[in-house]
């Protein structure tokens, strides 16, 4: 047994681990320092694509996620090593489907008996499907699902901002506080999430594609999309054919 896991072990999440397999909704996982899971309820490892722990034992999220996404939660691992928590933060997920959804997630280290840091554990709950976090982020929902709906069209600050009878600096830190972005970033985002998605599925120009997202500057899309993704839009689709 490798040394992190036997640590991991004296931490007595056996049990742990059962309790969350009695809660419908909520997705469990415990990772070691280098951030291989090693244990997850059995909706966490569905959600994967996987129908045992077998299947994700000792891999990461970079086997599993986009590279993007996959940063996000390994940037996070480390900033709880830091001492920062994450408690209820909204962010975007991939579903089972690999359609991309809102989840309300929340990690804390994972101790041992004697104090030292051995791994990290984390829940995370499907935005749309649980009431708890529906309540905490009901401040922005409106214009959440406004940009989600709306992400193809020119969208003003001023134009969110009244949808939620807020001015535009209070609509700003309500983002930053429960998003922590702000509005002008999550409207990217979404929008080089469905390009991402068109690129892969479909055969549309990469112009075509960044028109119809949002983008009117291709050279803007595809600077934004490289930073956003780490590879040219171009060589994206070359890879996919590829694969």
């Amino acid at each position: 047994m490798p040394i992190q896991e036997a640590k991991i072990k004296q931490c007595n999440i056996d049990a742990l681990v059962e309790a969350f397999e009695l809660v419908p909704d909520v997705l469990f996982w415990i990772k070691d320092l280098k951030g291989h899971w090693v244990y997850a309820n059995k909706l966490f490892i569905e959600h994967l694509g996987c129908h045992s722990l077998s299947q994700i034992y000792g891999k990461t999220d970079f086997d599993f996620f986009p590279p993007h996404l996959a940063k996000q939660y390994v940037h996070d691992d480390k900033k709880l090593l830091e001492g920062d928590l994450i408690t209820s933060r909204l962010e975007m997920n991939m579903t089972r489907d690999g359609e991309l959804a809102w989840f309300s997630t929340s990690k804390r280290p994972l101790r041992a008996p004697s104090g030292e840091v051995v791994g990290n554990y984390g829940i995370t709950r499907h935005f749309q499907k649980s009431s708890q976090a529906l309540s905490v982020f009901e401040s922005v929902r409106v214009p959440v699902e406004y940009i989600r709906q709306n992400y193809h069209k020119p969208i003003k600050l001023q134009e969110l901002a009244e949808l939620t009878h807020l001015s535009v600096s209070a609509l700003e830190r309500r983002f930053k506080k429960h998003l922590l972005k702000t509005p002008s970033r999550l409207i990217n985002e979404v929008r080089l999430e469905n390009a991402r998605r068109l690129i892969m599925e479909t055969n549309q120009p990469i112009s075509e594609i960044a028109f119809q997202t949002g983008f009117s500057d291709h050279s803007y899309f595809t600077k934004q999309f490289k930073q956003f993704f780490g590879v040219h839009p171009s060589k994206m689709r070359s890879q996919i054919k590829e694969n």
